[in-house]
């Protein structure tokens, strides 16, 4: 389905005429030079990506369009980074998928195309202000596509999303906090057939929870090596271990508390030794959420999915994998 923006609202600052008026009254806008190109450059991106778009000056004419009518969802996070993030994390396990909006928050499910992987996201309502779902409504949206619009935001931008009564499109809209700067931006919502499926709450015989850049890095350096990683832990820590035709290679985390830096820190929860083999192409992609969390906790029991979660704020971006079993591994 044709993902395209319908129009873009800017108020910026730059000498223009008004298109409609006459030179002896004519109407200016004054915009700094640099604000001016970089929308410039931000619009061409869109733009060439094969969205449609539409650039009109404001206007206090009684036929500019308005999105607070019948608007039933309205969603305000204070940085666009936190959106972006989540977007860039799972975009490459999952094409097309709802947002499922109601008066608790945000939710995300969806299933990589293997069915190996699975993606779960929960913005609570509290980590908006304000935020307001008056029902329950489901938004089908490519995320490639939304991440294009996203490119559009500066990580320190107020984000808006809006959505009217049986919506076809969401309404994205992004304010600058240093400056006049006002974009909206609509996408075209997509009719996604997608099964929710019910995640059954686990007593795991281990959780682990460690600094997200370390979990990356572990990743990254046995990826180098292997296409497989076993987790095993036990009482005397966490290993991460794996073999491959250049050679073996095994690091191992103790429990460790650092007062001074939390971040640092390595605890491990344990009723059970527990040994899972888990494929590192996966790995690597939930690692894309590090910049999400400082800490990522990871939750094992044998023939079990492995849990793999980063908090945000309020909310929460699970990943569950599938592990290997017998010649898999």
């Amino acid at each position: 389905m044709d993902i395209a923006i319908h129009a873009i609202r800017v108020c910026t600052r730059r000498r223009f005429l008004s298109p409609n008026s006459q030179s002896s009254t004519s109407t200016h806008f004054d915009i700094p030079h640099k604000l001016f190109n970089s929308h410039c450059v931000r619009f061409s991106y869109i733009y060439t990506n094969n969205f449609y778009l539409a650039n009109t000056p404001p206007s206090t004419s009684a036929n500019t369009p308005t999105y607070d009518i019948e608007t039933v969802l309205e969603a305000r996070l204070e940085q666009a980074s936190l959106l972006k993030k989540v977007v860039d994390a799972i975009k490459d396990l999952v094409q097309d998928c709802n947002f499922d909006c109601n008066d608790s928050g945000i939710a995300l499910q969806a299933m990589d195309n293997s069915h190996v992987a699975l993606v779960s996201m929960m913005l609570k309502a509290e980590g908006f202000s304000p935020y307001r779902c008056d029902r329950n409504v489901a938004l089908g949206i490519n995320l490639v596509s939304l991440t294009k619009v996203l490119r559009a935001a500066q990580n320190e931008d107020i984000l808006t999303l809006k959505a009217e009564d049986s919506p076809d499109v969401i309404n994205l809209v992004f304010e600058s906090a240093a400056t006049d700067r006002l974009s909206e931006y609509d996408i075209k919502l997509m009719d996604i057939d997608q099964e929710h499926l019910a995640i059954p709450e686990t007593e795991y015989a281990a959780t682990v929870e460690m600094p997200s850049a370390e979990f990356r890095r572990i990743c990254a350096d046995l990826a180098n090596l292997s296409e497989s990683v076993t987790i095993e832990a036990n009482k005397d820590g966490v290993k991460f271990s794996c073999q491959g035709e250049i050679g073996n290679g095994a690091i191992t985390l103790r429990q460790h508390t650092n007062v001074e830096n939390p971040d640092q820190n390595v605890s491990i929860a344990l009723s059970e030794p527990v040994s899972l083999t888990f494929s590192l192409k996966y790995l690597t992609n939930f690692c894309k959420a590090t910049g999400l969390s400082s800490s990522v906790r990871l939750c094992l029991s044998q023939e079990v999915p492995l849990l793999v979660e980063y908090g945000l704020g309020s909310g929460h971006l699970r990943f569950f994998l599938a592990p290997k079993i017998g010649d898999e591994e």
